[in-house]
């Protein structure tokens, strides 16, 4: 799930700093089959992508940084916690809104 994160650096060399934002990025670097595989998943199957596109997010990202303005946006403290609020709206963006 992670094979376009070189283009994300490329294209985007600053993190995202709000959720909404970082729905955007991800919208955009996800291909087709990605966003379907993962808007098929159930809602308590998304723990599965913690150690994929969850650490994902969370190097690209920046979450580790505590002060990191998307990782409070997502009103989190901990980057799991704030990679896991990015993949829920992820996904209820995906199987919801398309």
């Amino acid at each position: 799930m992670t094979k376009n994160w070189t283009d994300l650096f490329q294209q985007h060399a600053k993190p995202p700093e709000s959720l909404d934002e970082a729905i955007e990025r991800l919208m955009s670097i996800l291909d087709d089959e990605q966003k379907t595989a993962i808007a098929a998943m159930r809602e308590e199957d998304l723990i599965d992508l913690h150690f994929g596109l969850g650490m994902a997010i969370r190097n690209a990202f920046g979450l580790h940084d505590p002060n990191s303005k998307l990782l409070a946006s997502c009103n989190c403290i901990h980057p799991d916690d704030a990679s896991r609020a990015i993949i829920n709206k992820l996904w209820s963006r995906l199987k919801y809104d398309g």
